[in-house]
């Protein structure tokens, strides 16, 4: 089986704010609650062919992978890929006008586990869909409340384990 996962939210900033902040590999810690760590493996703004590195925590696991921009419209689209690792995996962050100036943004991760995560397949999604929503959530938290964006690295109601 394979997962697709699609979550969503509307956020009220502009589309380009939003989009900005959610594209950064430098802001991924403050709003994926099982990111430890992002790196950009290469250098200028993205474009496809970037490298970030990531390491992060999945089902009581670390595990590192990196993800290869395969796609890219500023402002409307960043489609991201790995092969590495225990869960292959395609996320795509798309951004559109919301109503009043907001922004809707959606989440959408495909792939499929390998090795012994397979046996856990018909659970993944469930898995996935879970801190994908509540990560959601916390970028809205973030980008709605500007002492939340401020660099202090935790939002209200939002720890960070």
């Amino acid at each position: 089986m394979t997962i697709d996962v699609l979550t969503k939210v509307e956020i009220r900033r502009p589309r380009a704010e939003v989009a900005a902040f959610a594209s950064d590999p430098n802001n991924a810690t403050r709003w994926y609650r099982n990111i430890v760590s992002a790196r950009p493996e290469t250098s200028g703004p993205l474009e496809v062919g970037s490298r970030i590195a990531f390491e992060a925590r999945f089902l009581g696991r670390r595990m590192a992978y990196t993800y290869e921009v395969v796609e890219i419209v500023p402002g409307e689209r960043l489609v991201m890929s790995t092969a590495e690792g225990p869960f292959p995996m395609q996320t795509t962050y798309t951004f559109s006008d919301a109503p009043g100036g907001g922004t809707r943004m959606a989440l959408r991760n495909r792939g499929g586990p390998s090795g012994i995560l397979r046996l856990a397949d018909p659970l993944m999604s469930v898995a996935v869909r879970r801190p994908a929503t509540r990560d959601l959530r916390r970028l809205k938290a973030i980008l709605e409340d500007r002492s939340g964006s401020s660099g202090s690295g935790s939002v209200p109601g939002f720890p960070r384990d």
